[in-house]
This record gives C-alpha cells, structure tokens and sequence, in this order.
C-alpha cells in the first residue's frame, strides 16, 4: 500500500469514525487535539462523560483488530495527553472515559466501524 492510499484510508476511517460516533449521540468537541504530551484522534461527549477517542483502522483484520494496536504505552501518552486536554478546558473534575473506534475494509465506501467504549483504563 503506497502512503497516499493509506493516508486515504486513515482519513476515511476518521470520518467514518465521527459519523458512527455522532449517530451513537457523541457530541465531538475536538478533533486531533495535539499538545506536547501527544495527540488524541477526537474529543468528544457522551451521557455526561469526556470522551477521548483513538481511531484505529486497518485494511484486513487478519493482523488483529485495530484496536489490539493500542498498546499500553499509547494509552499512558493518551493519559497524559488528555490531563493536558482537561486542564487547558477546566475540566479536570470531568468524569472521563477512553474509547477506541476500530475501522476495517477493502474499499474506502464500505468500511466497518466498531466502537468499544471504556476501551481501557489508565492506572
């Protein structure tokens, strides 16, 4: 897969991601949030909650699902990235959640969007 077809299909995935995630009733308040921490893919709301979404997407799940691609180390930057996020907007007494959006498929229309919430917990 040459760079600009998987820079396509990364920008697919995201848009695919924030529709599912928008008919799911998330409000997104942000997307690729970037600070010296690290960056986190959308900001959203949800019942009450500050989301932080990583999108992951992937041509074949034969490799794993996209989600499995979150590895601790990426969770702990999303941690600290987010604490940055929650004091920048005065929100650090915010009830928060990870979620991960898992986004597969072959053909850009046609792409399978799952969405785990609570994907993980930072300790």
């Amino acid at each position: 897969m040459s760079e600009g077809d998987a820079s396509a299909l990364g920008k697919a995935g995201e848009a695919a991601a924030r529709k599912k995630l928008e008919a799911l009733g998330y409000q997104i308040l942000q997307k690729n949030y970037r600070c010296r921490m690290g960056e986190i893919d959308l900001v959203a709301r949800q019942d009450g909650e500050l989301v932080f979404i990583e999108v992951k997407t992937r041509r074949q799940r034969e490799t794993g699902s996209p989600a499995e691609f979150v590895h601790k180390d990426k969770q702990r930057r999303m941690a600290r990235t987010a604490l940055a996020y929650m004091g920048e907007h005065d929100l650090l007494d915010e009830p928060s959640r990870f979620d991960v959006v898992s986004v597969w498929g072959q053909e850009l229309g046609h792409l399978r969007v799952d969405v785990i919430r609570s994907a993980f917990v930072v300790e």
